[in-house]
């Protein structure tokens, strides 16, 4: 399991990406970063909905009303135009960012 404090940065980046593949809901955001980072790194729910709230105040994201699921409506999210040019900010500043980090990281296995 990885220290949380070291993605949280990334966070809204990581969330928008997913977004920007398909309009998700909040557990399936949950479940498809367990999945991808092989349970590596798992979202509180908590902290996934304050990102949510933010990215919305922000207006990166959209959200609406889907199909009903176990007696309750979906709350799905959609990126909107200024969030897919903020992700792509943030991937070109991970790319940087990466860089320096593997310049005084790598080669000490």
């Amino acid at each position: 399991m990885i220290r949380s404090d070291i993605i949280r940065g990334h966070l809204d980046a990581i969330i928008l990406r997913l977004i920007l593949e398909k309009d998700r809901y909040g557990y399936e955001i949950s479940k498809e970063i367990s999945l991808r980072t092989d349970d590596c790194f798992q979202i509180k729910e908590a902290t996934l909905y304050a990102v949510f709230q933010r990215l919305e105040k922000k207006e990166l994201l959209e959200s609406y009303s889907g199909g009903v699921s176990k007696g309750g409506k979906r709350k799905y999210y959609s990126i909107t135009t200024l969030g897919k040019a903020y992700l792509k900010e943030s991937v070109a500043e991970w790319k940087v960012t990466k860089n320096i980090i593997d310049l005084f990281m790598e080669g000490l296995d």
